[in-house]
């Protein structure tokens, strides 16, 4: 087998060289991304490299004359040794064939996964690819879960069903997401802060919060807000202190805050209400990075609203990003179909998702926002036919 590497700025170049050379019966045996050599090569896009080889010698029919009768003349006929040595050279030949074949359908597998195009995917891959991309999730992504999905339909022998696609589809996106800290593990940290743009739904998200620490796990709280500048954002947290017996402190600067935190030294959970101003005008961000003390053992949660456009929400993360967020929320789910945007901004931000709020009903409208039930949610109006 003639073996030979090639080396191109994209697959379809490095594909046009094999052919070129080695005919279209060349088969891929690796191809990987390469990075150029040297000091330039910082400043130099990376190149595929591909590794090609053609069997030289293609199997032919060994024709063997039939078995001469003992005695037979040995200068006119081929010895049986010569007739078992051609028999053993076309089975070798046949495996070189199906191995050829074999590589040849990988080959044409990642061509066109590289190349980028979904003409010769499968129907149900089409549709599910479709489904995605109508979510609104990144288009990188789809194509991982598409190329994973396409293994897998291939490694099945190409049988598949509604069931089971749902099935493979839960496995791959859930291995996408596995890998971040999304649900809340618990109220590990004395102080707790919430950050985010203005009409996203903070305080009454916060009071959700607190009633879930107050009710379910019997938590002394307080609450604590920085937002003096919202006509009746301080009544609206006093009320819900009121319904869930929970003392309110409001801090204008830096002192207030210092004093408020020292005066709620004995309670178990600070819920810190912060000012949403618009997001775009980044001297609030400046004032509200002067008020607040944070610590390394507190924890920090942005939250947004699940209407907001994903462009506006990558925006609001930029600004936001000056402090330390541990994970995000979601307001306002129930207000949505697609689900791809809350998916884009976990792997944007590098940041789980702790809540996900589906409504106005404190406390009830809350849910913790495990992997398995954002990847429920993404697949709510997915059918495979």
């Amino acid at each position: 087998m003639k073996v030979k590497k090639y080396t191109a700025q994209t697959m379809p170049e490095a594909m046009k060289q094999v052919r070129k050379e080695l005919g279209s019966d060349a088969v891929i045996l690796n191809s990987k991304v390469v990075k150029p050599k040297g000091l330039l090569g910082m400043f130099k896009k990376n190149n595929i490299e591909v590794i090609a080889a053609i069997d030289p010698n293609p199997a032919q029919e060994t024709k063997t004359r039939p078995v001469q009768p003992v005695g037979y003349n040995q200068k006119e006929s081929k010895p049986l040794t010569n007739q078992i040595r051609a028999s053993k050279q076309k089975t070798v030949s046949d495996e070189i064939i199906k191995e050829i074949q074999e590589l040849k359908q990988s080959l044409s597998l990642q061509q066109e996964k590289t190349a980028g195009t979904i003409d010769h995917y499968p129907d149900f891959l089409k549709k599910t690819y479709q489904y995605l991309m109508n979510q609104d999730l990144h288009e990188e992504t789809v194509r991982i879960i598409t190329n994973d999905l396409l293994d897998k339909y291939y490694l099945h022998n190409k049988q598949v069903d509604h069931q089971l696609v749902l099935q493979w589809l839960k496995e791959v996106l859930y291995k996408q997401l596995q890998s971040y800290p999304n649900g809340y593990k618990g109220f590990r940290s004395k102080m707790m802060y919430f950050v985010g743009p203005t009409g996203v739904g903070k305080t009454t998200t916060i009071a959700k919060i607190a009633a879930k620490a107050v009710v379910e796990e019997k938590k002394k709280v307080a609450f604590l807000t920085t937002d003096t500048y919202r006509i009746g954002a301080i009544d609206q947290l006093k009320t819900y202190g009121k319904i869930l017996d929970i003392p309110v402190e409001v801090a204008y600067n830096q002192e207030d805050f210092q004093k408020a935190k020292e005066k709620f030294a004995d309670f178990y959970i600070i819920l810190v209400d912060t000012a949403g101003r618009n997001y775009k005008q980044v001297e609030f961000i400046k004032q509200l990075e002067e008020t607040i003390q944070f610590d390394k053992n507190d924890e920090m949660f942005l939250v947004l609203s699940a209407t907001t456009k994903y462009k506006e929400l990558r925006e609001v993360y930029k600004q936001f990003k000056v402090f330390p967020i541990q994970q995000l929320i979601f307001t306002k789910v129930d207000e949505i179909t697609e689900f791809g945007p809350i998916i884009n901004m976990i792997k944007d931000c590098n940041a789980g998702i702790a809540f996900l709020s589906n409504g106005q009903d404190v406390p009830d409208d809350m849910i913790i926002a495990s992997t398995e039930q954002l990847v429920s949610l993404l697949l709510g109006g997915w059918k495979h036919d």
